[in-house]
């Protein structure tokens, strides 16, 4: 802990650090967007009177939304950089929340979240990218600091959906507007500094803009990244059964209020972002391969104890999940992009973009699952899939191969 608060001090001196932190607070105010979707599920539910199968639906097709563009922005703005790129990704993220608000109809819903999709689609890519610009070479704690902001903005949502949009209305959505506008604001010095950075590279001032070697070769490059996609899947897999499912199965389970199923929602989700910020760091001091295989494969004995719990137990075996499993996706972005260190854009939108898409996948096939077995039966077969995390032994180290 001592070592990750003085890289923070060190990196806290450099010239781009208060671009980083405008990164994170606008990576957290477009996921506290985002999370409004699954926040609102069980007033959806409600008000249009929704099968869990539908559910599933609505989030395959925000999933899909958010997953299928991310590589295409990625890559077109790898080979065409854009300064509007941010603020263009969260004018989609706002026509999807007022649309999401007078959303009377299963057609509305879907077009709703659909565009809070692209918008998301937009932006974590080329925020992910930007951060890597302007990390100063310590990549591992910017993409923390960048994720954490996320994983805040993600769960601050439920709680503020339970404050202010349950007990008022789903109308009530259109407070949120408060945070699009939030995230322009922020979104201004980033904006500056990406275009004083691209006018240098204009003008020739490129020293700062190298080629760098791929540490491995073509085909073990594409076996590797075979390997991130498995512990991908086991990782959102069991992240979708809870962000989305978790509310219905302690109130069907336990009988807790609405209330206070985001409440315990909000414990997991601030899990999640505790998690994010100690793994980059803990990646650059002990390499990614030890962190992704302790992440993943270390959550294993709490979803598999979870289902046999009460709700006390439960609630605290969710934040271990969500600080364990987290910890595991800063590690694995940043490995990939040690791959593909030329491809920035194009690596963090493929990573963003199949983990949203296995999300939205797992969502669909999940809420059909528990509308025929139940939902209990969600987490008796989810609770298994962190055992996937075995496969992260065939990872080579990256810092010895390059050495």
């Amino acid at each position: 802990m001592n070592t990750f608060f003085s890289k923070l001090k060190n990196i806290s001196k450099e010239s781009t650090f208060p671009v980083l932190m405008a990164l994170c607070c606008v990576h957290g105010l477009n996921d506290l967007i985002q999370s409004i979707v699954a926040a609102v599920y069980p007033m959806l539910k409600e008000d249009l009177s929704l099968s869990f199968a539908q559910i599933g639906l609505i989030t395959l097709v925000y999933q899909i939304a958010s997953s299928v563009f991310q590589p295409v922005v990625g890559l077109a703005f790898d080979k065409k950089p854009y300064v509007g790129s941010l603020p263009l990704g969260m004018v989609f993220s706002t026509i999807g929340i007022i649309v999401f608000a007078f959303s009377m109809s299963m057609a509305s819903v879907l077009l709703a979240v659909f565009l809070v999709g692209v918008g998301s689609s937009t932006t974590h890519p080329e925020a992910s990218r930007i951060t890597s610009l302007a990390s100063h070479g310590r990549r591992g704690l910017a993409q923390s600091i960048f994720q954490v902001g996320g994983n805040f903005g993600t769960s601050i949502g439920p709680l503020l959906v339970a404050l202010v949009v349950a007990p008022n209305g789903r109308r009530y959505i259109l407070c949120f507007l408060i945070v699009s506008a939030l995230a322009f604001y922020a979104m201004r010095p980033i904006c500056r500094w990406y275009s004083s950075y691209l006018n240098e590279i204009r003008n020739g001032a490129s020293c700062k803009v190298t080629f760098h070697k791929r540490p491995l070769s073509s085909r073990k490059t594409l076996f590797v990244i075979c390997i991130l996609m498995v512990l991908i899947f086991s990782k959102y897999i069991y992240m979708a059964s809870l962000t989305n499912y978790y509310t219905f199965y302690l109130i069907e389970r336990f009988g807790v209020s609405i209330k206070m199923s985001q409440i315990y929602l909000f414990v997991f989700l601030v899990a999640t972002a505790a998690g994010t910020l100690i793994g980059g760091p803990v990646g650059d001091r002990y390499g990614r391969k030890p962190v992704i295989w302790a992440s993943i494969l270390g959550t294993a004995p709490f979803s598999l104890a979870m289902p046999h719990c009460g709700l006390a137990m439960t609630v605290v075996l969710s934040f271990c999940v969500g600080f364990m499993l987290s910890s595991a996706f800063p590690a694995i972005l940043l490995y990939s992009q040690e791959l593909l260190p030329n491809k920035l854009g194009l690596v963090s939108g493929l990573f963003f973009g199949f983990a949203f898409g296995v999300a939205g996948v797992a969502s669909a096939i999940l809420g059909d699952f528990a509308d025929k077995y139940g939902i209990d039966a969600i987490y008796d077969f989810c609770a298994y899939m962190p055992l996937l995390g075995l496969v992260a032994c065939f990872l080579p180290n990256l810092k010895k191969t390059s050495r």
